[in-house]
């Protein structure tokens, strides 16, 4: 058995791809350029199903952005104003926020929507910080790499990108 096959449960040399069009995971032969929707013969069903949950292809997350004067595009989405605070006060002020979602308890899940909403400088601020439901290669690959290796319900430590600074709770 190789090493592919030992992971995913597929036969040498299929991989999982997945299709942004059609939301869903599909099989790719690179050898002969070949794709299908359905598991190829010879895959382990059971494998295949363990590994898709381990190393899931797409992710849903919540987030709240702190933007500050270095960040690619210094202006909130939340106020629509300039942004003037450096990184060091963003990583600040994130941390707090960090610091008091850590210690609440579990009475309090909808905390970090609340916090998104009143806080972060992202569009998505209206939504309590909800990304919806985004694959590989559709982040900053500081981000994805935080995002992805999280498991539900948790949230991650901060997290730059060129956007400004992060705290990522994944939902699903």
């Amino acid at each position: 058995m190789s090493d592919t096959e030992i992971k995913t449960g597929l036969p040498e040399p299929w991989t999982i791809r997945y299709s942004k069009s059609k939301k869903r995971e599909y099989f790719f032969n690179p050898d002969d350029k070949k794709s299908q929707w359905e598991a190829p013969e010879g895959t382990d069903e059971s494998q295949l199903h363990q590994y898709l949950k381990e190393n899931p292809l797409r992710v849903r997350c919540l987030h709240i952005l702190i933007k500050h004067s270095g960040s690619r595009r210094p202006v909130s989405s939340r106020i629509n104003s300039k942004i003037t605070i450096d990184k060091e006060e963003a990583i600040k002020e994130l941390q707090e926020i960090h610091d008091k979602l850590m210690s609440q308890d579990d009475s309090k899940k909808g905390q970090f929507e609340a916090i998104a909403k009143e806080r972060s400088d992202c569009s998505s601020f209206k939504r309590g910080g909800d990304l919806g439901w985004f694959g590989k290669g559709e982040m900053q690959p500081p981000f994805e790499k935080a995002a992805f290796a999280l498991k539900v319900g948790e949230i991650s430590d901060i997290v730059e990108t060129d956007s400004g600074v992060h705290i990522i709770k994944r939902v699903a």
